[in-house]
């Protein structure tokens, strides 16, 4: 069975953080977080790395790529544009910023012909995560059309502000009924809380399992992305902010079509770069798992 590939969506400018945070280096030889999950990648049979950029950006990545070598990975490179877009559509003259998730996606399609993960570059994900991940996708057997990383929602939170994730209802056999985006989740007593639309918070328990968009596929997702996009932009193509996002994607999937999408639990604990003030956070993360010896001081395949 062909070795799956990972989508690296690396587009996001990163308003919050306020700089390029997907090559910013928080490992203790310059290494970025993105290396760690490549690292990963490799070592739990992935084959190679699709990196979904914007046009700049390429000459950066493709320059530290070369230096720490992508995890034994092979790679390849496409681009996110707003003008990406399907037959008898145009981009509207507001319109600065690409699509959202699921336009990132569906901007791999020429690059991906078997099962493949997508994945996020600035996000840690952790070892095991992307174990549970390749199995799944390596399985000839598995019936389900897609799979997700679910969290616990206590280990993905940030202490220096809210975050957006995914919260995810999982039925008995451990498959994904729905996800909801929650944009403003903060920490709060056993657990968390978000803020409604009616600016009432609502608390969520520790244990509530949250998309962190680490995700599996085959390649039957692109004509799905396709025609929803473009239903989407029959909608929405007049709206400068609209965002085409992937877990709403997957959630129609299931309600319309009967997809079944396996929950795969991970115990990881998720770090990120969502604030500028995470950077120490991180770099003490990655510091505590080296001198662990989970990862070496410096990678390399």
């Amino acid at each position: 069975m062909k070795k799956p590939a990972l989508v690296i969506l690396a587009a996001g400018i990163g308003s919050r953080y306020g700089g390029e945070k997907q090559i910013d280096p928080v490992g203790p030889s310059g290494e970025i977080i993105l290396d760690y999950t490549l690292y990963d990648a490799g070592r739990a049979g992935f084959g190679r790395a699709v990196f979904v950029i914007r046009p700049e950006q390429e000459a950066a990545f493709a320059d530290h790529l070369r230096r720490t070598g992508a995890g034994g990975l092979k790679t390849a490179f496409v681009t996110q544009k707003p003008d990406d877009l399907p037959e008898g559509f145009a981009v509207p003259g507001d319109r600065k910023k690409p699509w959202g998730t699921g336009h990132a996606v569906r901007a791999a399609r020429k690059a991906v012909d078997g099962p493949f993960a997508v994945a996020n570059a600035d996000d840690f994900y952790g070892r095991g995560s992307l174990e549970v991940l390749g199995r799944f996708l390596r399985r000839p057997d598995r019936k389900e059309q897609c799979c997700l990383v679910a969290f616990r929602l206590a280990n993905t939170l940030s202490p220096h502000g809210s975050v957006s994730r995914g919260v995810c209802e999982i039925d008995r056999e451990g498959c994904l009924v729905s996800i909801k985006e929650r944009t403003r989740i903060e920490t709060a007593p056993g657990g968390g809380r978000y803020l409604d639309r009616g600016g009432e918070w609502i608390p969520l328990a520790g244990d509530q399992p949250v998309s962190m968009n680490l995700w599996g596929f085959g390649p039957a997702l692109f004509p799905r992305l396709e025609t929803q996009f473009a239903e989407f932009l029959q909608r929405n193509a007049g709206d400068p902010g609209a965002e085409f996002q992937l877990p709403a994607v997957i959630d129609r999937l299931i309600r319309e079509e009967g997809w079944r999408c396996r929950a795969l639990p991970t115990a990881e604990r998720w770090f990120g770069m969502t604030y500028r003030e995470d950077r120490d956070r991180v770099r003490g993360e990655i510091a505590r798992l080296v001198e662990a010896g989970t990862y070496p001081e410096r990678l390399r395949p």
